[in-house]
């Protein structure tokens, strides 16, 4: 993650001396002109920058032009989120079984403390919704120490704005309605609002505040509003709420390491719907491909391992610590983090689990963070510097966002970045994937940026199973696209950098040049000695 190498990063640079990728300058990309096609939008992460002028991974190009006849292992990809719908039409060929487990009898077959764990484990049970852990603190006597006060300071300013939020949501709401009952239906168009005559001040206020949002937000201006209404509510009822402990629900004391074996064996929660974001994650990885159905996964020869332990608001360290080690002891080779928070009061439980991992050889892939903001400098967790500087491990790669518009807008506005904290940069704007009950959506964030890399981490793995996680990180990092050219950071116009400033490798996740760099890595086999 950082310029400060590693011992072992030091010793996956002894072994790569005689390959080089020849880079591309970023001079000779040019922007595409004009509005993706639905079809590019649907897939444009597996797109070329130098073929199709769109800035994704080349996916595609290693489909058609490097794997062929290829053969490779099936590789388990532990997706640690807010669950996964294994029913999905999309996905329920590619999810992992448990083999050691007997479906259903309640007994825990292969004895590794969790009963019928058959395509993960649930470290939420019936719980969905939490405190942010900065709420957690604000429960706790003031101890006088800086983080308290920045905590503090962070939790009184997010109450103040989303009070104000609900003002503001609230009256967007009665406007709605106002419409709705003077038209006598749900859901109407701008053509229609626009036919409503009349004098009364408050029916034209409320017609020229939803003309703005249904020329904002386009016809899903309903669905658009309900989602502004949940995220603010959740916000307050639950994520800022002091009062509220969704810890009671579960029956486990997140402070308490001891006890490990608790939730339950339903992977997608008590509600499918609370595993959407899980759900995406999981489709960008491995949903299957040229099937006609939604988009197409990253990997072609992966299994999903669901393990539900993010929920509606901060995750729990004792949770992702427990995640990481379940997916690893049940053989995960990469694992999938999107999520993170800015205070981690067990983070040392997370950094065993990570060397844990690393000493089992399995790769970490984690999102940077959708707060548009220097990592280098302010706190992002989990990660694999306690200091910021020095890395403890080896096998975890962070991921900042793409947008898909090759130029200055390049960076995708929310993404967080770091010359030292953030490796990689991937396509993580508008990404097309699954969804609970059947149904697929664009989503965006560093979220979908891991899977993407993630992704391609797993192909690698599955076409060459003799690298090791270090490697496979290391050719990750060196053997992306090099832009040279400015972006705009954080979402300031005013703020123009190389990508070489802000992240570690300087480049976006080039399969095609990964694959390639694999290659010529991976051992070759001995040939047999023929005896004369």
């Amino acid at each position: 993650m950082n310029v400060i190498k590693t011992a072992c990063f030091s010793i996956v640079l002894s072994l790569t001396v005689s390959f080089s990728i020849q880079a591309q300058s970023a001079q000779a990309f040019t922007a595409k002109k004009g509005k993706l096609t639905d079809d590019q939008l649907n897939r444009w992460s597996h797109l070329d920058l130098s073929k199709d002028s769109i800035p994704g991974m080349s996916v595609d190009r290693v489909y058609s032009e490097l794997i062929k006849n290829r053969k490779s292992k099936k590789v388990i990809v532990g997706v640690i989120d807010s669950g996964v719908d294994i029913d999905h039409e999309d996905l329920k060929s590619v999810i992992w079984t448990n083999k050691k487990e007997i479906a259903g009898n309640g007994i825990d077959d292969d004895k590794n403390g969790y009963i019928d764990d058959i395509h993960g484990w649930n470290f939420l049970g019936n719980s969905g919704n939490e405190n942010l852990e900065m709420t957690r603190m604000m429960k706790n006597p003031d101890d006088g120490s800086e983080t308290y006060k920045a905590a503090k300071a962070e939790y009184d300013s997010m109450m103040k704005d989303n009070l104000q939020g609900k003002q503001q949501v609230d009256f967007l709401f009665k406007s709605n309605q106002t419409i709705k009952d003077l038209l006598k239906k749900e859901n109407y168009t701008l053509d229609e609002l626009n036919s409503i005559v009349s004098e009364d001040p408050a029916v034209l206020k409320s017609k020229q505040v939803m003309a703005r949002i249904i020329g904002q937000t386009g016809p899903s201006f309903n669905d658009d509003l309900n989602d502004y209404k949940n995220q603010v509510y959740d916000m307050l009822n639950y994520n800022l709420n002091k009062d509220f402990d969704g810890r009671k629900i579960l029956g486990d004391n997140a402070d308490d390491f001891n006890t490990k074996y608790y939730g339950n064996n339903t992977v997608y929660g008590p509600d499918k719907k609370q595993a959407l974001h899980g759900t995406h994650v999981a489709g960008i990885i491995a949903q299957s491909r040229n099937n006609k159905l939604g988009g197409d996964g990253i990997a072609d020869n992966v299994v999903i391992m669901a393990i539900r332990a993010v929920p509606n608001g901060d995750e729990y360290d004792k949770d992702i610590a427990l995640s990481i080690r379940y997916a690893v002891d049940n053989g995960a080779k990469v694992i999938n983090g999107s999520f993170g928070k800015s205070y981690s009061p067990h983070k040392q439980w997370v950094y065993d689990a990570i060397k844990y991992a690393e000493s089992k050889d399995v790769l970490i892939v984690h999102a940077a963070g959708n707060d548009g903001k220097d990592i280098d400098i302010e706190s992002n967790f989990p990660n694999d510097s306690d200091d910021k500087k020095t890395e403890f491990a080896d096998n975890v790669i962070t991921v900042g966002a793409l947008n898909n518009e090759y130029g200055a807008n390049l960076i995708a506005p929310f993404s967080n970045y770091g010359k030292l904290n953030v490796d990689v940069f991937a396509p993580g704007m508008q990404i097309y994937a699954t969804t609970p009950n059947n149904t697929y959506k664009y989503e965006q964030g560093t979220s979908m940026a891991s899977p993407n890399v993630a992704g391609v981490a797993a192909l690698i793995r599955s076409y060459f199973p003799n690298l090791k996680a270090k490697q496979v990180k290391y050719i990750l990092m060196n053997s992306g696209t090099a832009i040279e050219s400015n972006v705009e950071v954080g979402g300031d116009p005013k703020d123009l950098r190389p990508l070489s400033q802000i992240s570690t490798s300087g480049k976006m996740v080039n399969a095609y040049n990964a694959f390639k760099m694999a290659e010529q890595m991976s051992p070759k086999p001995k040939k047999k000695k023929v005896r004369g």
